[in-house]
C-alpha cells in the first residue's frame, strides 16, 4: 500500500469525528461554567483554561475522553491543592458527579463527567512568565499558548505521532516510560514540518549520539546548548529546548532504550509502509514460546503487584522491580529477551526468554596477602574442588544448577526486599 494512502487511511481512523467532538465541547462548556461559578464564590477565586490535546485539536478517537483542566491560582497561595479541593467537592455533590482524588507532584483530581468523558482537574499556580515556576505544572499555560498559535494545518501530523509512539509504546513522560510526551511530540512536528519528516530525521541519530533541537531558536549555536543548560537536563537522546523556556529540556525524560525502541520501529515503518505500526499489539506469548524452544533456552511469565496508587506512581514501583529482577538473573543467564507490559492499574506483566550460563566464574580474595589468610581460605571451603589461582587471584567456578523460574522464586521468598520494593504480591509461571 503506498505511503500516502496509508497515513491518510490512519488519520480517518484515529480522528474523532464531528459528533464526538462537538458532544465533548458542550459538556466542557458546561463543566467549566459551572467550576467558574463555584471559584468566584471563593476568596482565592481562579482561571480556567483548558489544556491538553482537546485545545490543540490533537485528540486522539478514544472511547473515553479526557481533559484536562487547569485552575491557575494567585502566587500568594502556596498549598492550592486543598483549595481547588474544596471547590470541586461542592462541585460534585451538586453535579451527582464521582470524583477521584489522584497524588502527583500537586494533587490533582478527577471528575467522570459523562459515559464518554471525565476531566482531570490540575492546580497551577498563576505565574508570569515560565522562569517563575514553582512546579512543571505551572507551564502548562504556556504550552498550551504556544501550540495553538503553530498549530493550525499540522494537527493531523501531531495524530500520526501520537498514534505511532503509543503503538510502539514509547509514548509518555512517565518514569515507567520514559518515552515521548505529547507536547514534545508537537514541538517535533511543528519543527520538521510534518510526522514522515520526523522520523527520517530522528533515524539518522548513530547509537551514542545527540540530537539538539532549538526550535524556539534561543541559542546561536547548538553547542551553546551543552554549555547553558544543566547537566541533569542533557542526559536524553534527543535535547528539545522547549520555546516557551530556555532553560528546559522538553525531552528530559526520554531515555536512551526508549529512543532506540522508536528508531527501530521507525525504520522498519519507512522500509516497508503498514498501518499496523500504529495499532498496539498485544504480546504473543506463542511466538515468545515457540523463540524459546528454538533457543533451546527458557520462557518466565512473572506477574507483579502492587498496592500504590495506579497510574506514574504503580507504574515506576513496577517497572523498578522488573529491571531489579532482571538484573539479577543476568547475573547466572543470558537474557535473550523481554517484554514488560503495564496495565494502567496496579500491575504488571513481564516476559523473559532466558539462557543458563552453565558456569560463572566468582572473584574471591587476592592471593599471598597475609591479614587475608582467613577469607582465603573460608572461600576455599565454600568452594571446595572448584578453585583457581590466576594472576595471584582466586576464582571460583560456580555452577548454575537451577532453572531461571527457580532463582525467580527464591527471590520472591525474599519478602523484605519486595516489601521495600512496594511489591505486594508475585506469581511466576
Amino acid at each position: 500500500m503506498q505511503l500516502k494512502k496509508i497515513l491518510k487511511e490512519k488519520i480517518e481512523e484515529i480522528k474523532p469525528n464531528e459528533r464526538e467532538v462537538k458532544q465533548l465541547k458542550k459538556d466542557v462548556k458546561v463543566f467549566i461554567e459551572r467550576l467558574n461559578q463555584e471559584l468566584a464564590k471563593t476568596k482565592h477565586g481562579g482561571d480556567v483554561f483548558v489544556g491538553g490535546s482537546f485545545a490543540k485539536n490533537t485528540l486522539i478517537k478514544d472511547g473515553k475522553y479526557d481533559v484536562d483542566v487547569f485552575v491557575r491560582f494567585p502566587w500568594e497561595y502556596d498549598d492550592i491543592s486543598p483549595l481547588l479541593e474544596k471547590v470541586l467537592q461542592k462541585l460534585a455533590k451538586k453535579l451527582g458527579l464521582k470524583m477521584e482524588k489522584l497524588h502527583g507532584s500537586r494533587d490533582y483530581f478527577r471528575i467522570y463527567f459523562s459515559d464518554n468523558a471525565y476531566f482531570e482537574i490540575i492546580p497551577v499556580t498563576k505565574i508570569r512568565k515560565p522562569s517563575e515556576e514553582r512546579n512543571v505544572t505551572d507551564l502548562s499555560y504556556f504550552h498550551v499558548s504556544y501550540v495553538k498559535k503553530k498549530i493550525k494545518g499540522l494537527e493531523n501530523q501531531v495524530l500520526l505521532a501520537k498514534s505511532f509512539c503509543q503503538a510502539q509504546k514509547v509514548y509518555g513522560a512517565e518514569t515507567y516510560v520514559r518515552g515521548f510526551s505529547g507536547y514534545s511530540l508537537e514541538l517535533m512536528v511543528l519543527h520538521y514540518g510534518s510526522f514522515l519528516k520526523m522520523l527520517r530525521e530522528l533515524v539518522k541519530a548513530e547509537k551514542g549520539t545527540r540530537i539538539i533541537l532549538d526550535p524556539g531558536k534561543h541559542y546561536r549555536r547548538k553547542d551553546d546548548v551543552l554549555f547553558e543548560l544543566n547537566e541533569a537536563k542533557l542526559q536524553s537522546p534527543v535535547i528539545l529546548v522547549d520555546p516557551t523556556n530556555k532553560d528546559r529540556n522538553a525531552l528530559a525524560s526520554l531515555s536512551r532504550e526508549t529512543f532506540e525502541k522508536f528508531q527501530e520501529a521507525a525504520r522498519k515503518f519507512l522500509k516497508s509502509p503498514d498501518k499496523v505500526y500504529f495499532s498496539e499489539d498485544d504480546i504473543d506469548l506463542d511466538k515468545l514460546k515457540d523463540l524459546a524452544e528454538k533457543k533451546k533456552a527458557e520462557f518466565i511469565h512473572v506477574n507483579i503487584r502492587t498496592d500504590r496508587q495506579a497510574g506514574d506512581i504503580a507504574g515506576t514501583k513496577l517497572k523498578k522491580f522488573h529491571y531489579y529482577v532482571e538484573s539479577e538473573i543476568k547475573k547466572y543467564f543470558e537474557l535473550l529477551k523481554h517484554e514488560f507490559v503495564y496495565s494502567g492499574k496496579q500491575e504488571a506483566d513481564f516476559y523473559m526468554i532466558v539462557k543458563s550460563k552453565k558456569e560463572i566464574i566468582q572473584l574471591g580474595p587476592p592471593m599471598y596477602t597475609k591479614r587475608l589468610r582467613k577469607h582465603i581460605q573460608a572461600f576455599k571451603e565454600a568452594h571446595r574442588g572448584r578453585t583457581f589461582v590466576k594472576d595471584n587471584m582466586i576464582y571460583a567456578r560456580i555452577p548454575v544448577d537451577f532453572s531461571g523460574k527457580e532463582f525467580i522464586e527464591k527471590i520472591n521468598r525474599d519478602k523484605d526486599k519486595l516489601n521495600e520494593m512496594g511489591i505486594t504480591e508475585m506469581k511466576v509461571g
